[in-house]
């Protein structure tokens, strides 16, 4: 007669398993540039490290920064945090992941064998289901094996947790290594999932704490992980679709959110890579298109959107085949024209602006000719937001993973908090990362980020590039022009008796932005309809002579006003280069329509 065991199984309290999964988020994190290096699916973009760092990183500052009483209770938490902090197609479909596996442990105090295995099973269904198009040899085909892997041990009797994980960890190996066989594009750049070897990464810190205790933790994921080929992956070898560029992402909060109906409306919209991750409370939209308002536009009819984002993935790309080069960043308020911006790779942050109770991101949320009609139909004023230091961060992350230094060019400090912010943002990467004060706006500003990009891609360094800019800064000048000044006297920035002068006056503004970087009135105009010929004039006059220009015009829905100026200015002084774009709503919700103006910077060689 066998004798019957009275032991108890063996189990997983929340304050073990919170300490494993610490373990596992900083194991991520501490690979985030191999998993870079290696990321050519969905998309080519070298961000999966970033994107599974910062999904982990809200993890570790959230619910595993402080302790819990439940195994359910911590896992909710774990899962309510990846969501908000999920980033990128591969952050999602793990925060989808640790959604479900709490879905079956609500209440529970312990986790034992069956738990764990049923809490996997049901987080690998709620990953595969959150993709509009699941793809096998991914993060999926991993997480499908370790989970059948964990079934496979259940059924096993006296099978302690750490023991079931070991070998289901094992089965996680070897479909990671399975994967470039299952698809042709990991198979031609010589790597395995990106997002897959993350998820295993993740299991291998787990499995750490299980193996070493406290020793681990106090190790701060300073694991040493298993070595990996170091060489350069051919990023190149993989295009992105340019009508979907953007990789786009928001978070919806509402009340019984409907996913399935969500979807069906983003795929209505031809949204490709598509990750509708969370649960009917918080949920989080990942997919790439090329007009991303129309996705933020869909949410909105679900919940409240919340925390958008939209990443130039074809700049990304060129970051990652462009290593030996200086990163070039600006932000919205530039008005750097597009063709710069492509032409030198020159990577952008948005503003943000609030029209009607709702936000946008500048240009790429809410058009130009888009928030100019709305803004003269509204009755209340726009507003703009400088972009927070987590959208300088994303970018510096992005830029940095793949280049060896980068520079910002930014809007003028006492215009605005834009660089306290990008400083703020940068100062996780001070070795490699300058912060460049234009003081200057708008076209001014542009000016000195296309001489920064034009360096930049001819190989200059970051010291000799702000060198140039340094000499340059107070060389280029800003001017604008309000032709009509009741939009600037609503919103406080004119006095309301000065309406009624420039009324009776025929008196048009014009203001200049000074060294300082700050800008003031510096005259006026006495012309009504040749006011755009005598603004250049104006600013002939007040710019040295004997000198080439480069000439960047800017018109706030006033596309004719700004043909004719640049046209006169082209007459009066010698231009080399000149552009003429529409001031963006960063700039325009201050200035109001029909302003003009005009940035001028000495032509180099």
């Amino acid at each position: 007669m066998h004798a019957v065991s009275l032991e108890p199984p063996p189990v997983i309290t929340a304050a073990a398993l919170r300490r494993a999964l610490i373990v596992g988020a900083r194991r991520v994190i501490a690979a985030c540039d191999e998993l870079n290096r290696i990321n050519v699916f969905p998309v080519p973009d070298g961000d999966t490290g970033n994107n599974l760092a910062a999904t982990f990183g809200a993890v570790l500052h959230g619910a595993l920064s402080r302790r819990s009483r439940q195994v359910g209770e911590l896992l909710e938490r774990v899962g309510e945090d990846a969501i908000d902090g999920a980033r990128g197609n591969s952050g999602a479909i793990m925060a989808q992941f640790l959604v479900g596996s709490a879905e079956r442990l609500r209440q529970r105090q312990v986790l034992d064998v069956e738990g764990l295995s049923s809490a996997v099973r049901r987080g690998a269904e709620a990953a595969r289901a959150a993709l509009a198009k699941p793809v096998e040899g991914t993060i999926l085909s991993v997480i499908e094996a370790f989970s059948a892997a964990l079934e496979d041990g259940a059924r096993l009797q006296q099978r302690s947790p750490r023991r079931l994980f070991a070998d289901a960890l094992e089965r996680a190996h070897a479909a990671l290594a399975a994967t470039p066989r299952q698809m042709a594009v990991l198979q031609r750049a010589g790597v395995v999932d990106a997002g897959a070897r993350g998820f295993v990464v993740w299991l291998e810190g787990i499995a750490a704490y299980a193996d070493g205790g406290l020793a681990t933790l106090r190790a701060h994921g300073g694991l040493p992980l298993p070595a990996q080929d170091a060489g350069p992956v051919a990023h190149s070898h993989e295009t992105i679709d340019p009508q979907r560029r953007y990789c786009t992402e928001c978070l919806l909060v509402g009340e019984a959110i409907d996913r399935v109906a969500l979807r069906a409306a983003l795929e209505a919209q031809g949204v490709d890579s598509l990750v509708i991750a969370g649960n009917a409370r918080r949920v989080r939209v990942h997919g790439h298109s090329g007009q991303p308002q129309r996705i933020f536009d869909i949410g909105a009819g679900f919940g409240r959107v919340e925390a958008m984002k939209a990443d130039d993935m074809l700049r990304q790309q060129r970051s990652a085949q462009s290593p030996g080069l200086v990163a070039i960043i600006t932000d919205s308020a530039s008005d750097l024209p597009e063709d710069l911006a492509e032409r030198f790779g020159i990577h952008m942050v948005p503003v943000r602006v609030s029209l009607d109770g709702r936000d946008y991101l500048d240009r790429l949320g809410l058009g130009v000719g888009e928030f100019y009609r709305r803004m003269r139909a509204s009755a209340a004023l726009p507003k703009t937001s400088q972009p927070p230091p987590g959208d300088f961060r994303r970018v510096f992350d992005q830029v940095l993973a793949c280049q060896s230094a980068a520079l910002y060019v930014g809007l003028s400090r006492p215009l605005s908090g834009t660089l306290q912010s990008a400083e703020t943002a940068a100062r996780d990467h001070e070795a490699k990362l300058r912060c460049f004060d234009t003081r200057n706006v708008s076209a001014g500003q542009a000016l000195l980020a296309w001489r920064a990009g034009e360096l930049a891609a001819a190989g200059a360094d970051p010291a000799a590039i702000e060198a140039e800019l340094l000499r340059l800064r107070p060389l280029t000048r800003t001017f604008a022009m309000a032709r009509n000044i009741e939009h600037a006297v609503r919103g406080g920035r004119i006095p309301r008796w000065a309406a009624p002068l420039v009324r009776w006056t025929g008196l048009t503004p014009v203001a200049a932005v000074t060294e300082q970087g700050v800008l003031k009135v510096a005259g006026g105009l006495l012309a009504r309809q040749r006011a755009p010929e005598a603004f250049a004039r104006y600013v002939a006059r007040h710019v040295p002579a004997g000198q080439r220009w480069r000439v960047i015009v800017g018109h706030a829905d006033a596309a004719e006003d700004g043909a004719r100026m640049l046209a006169a200015l082209r007459q009066r002084l010698t231009v080399a280069g000149d552009h003429l774009v529409e001031i963006g709503p960063a700039i325009g919700a201050h200035a109001g329509p029909g302003t003009l103006l005009a940035g001028l910077q000495p032509a180099s060689g």
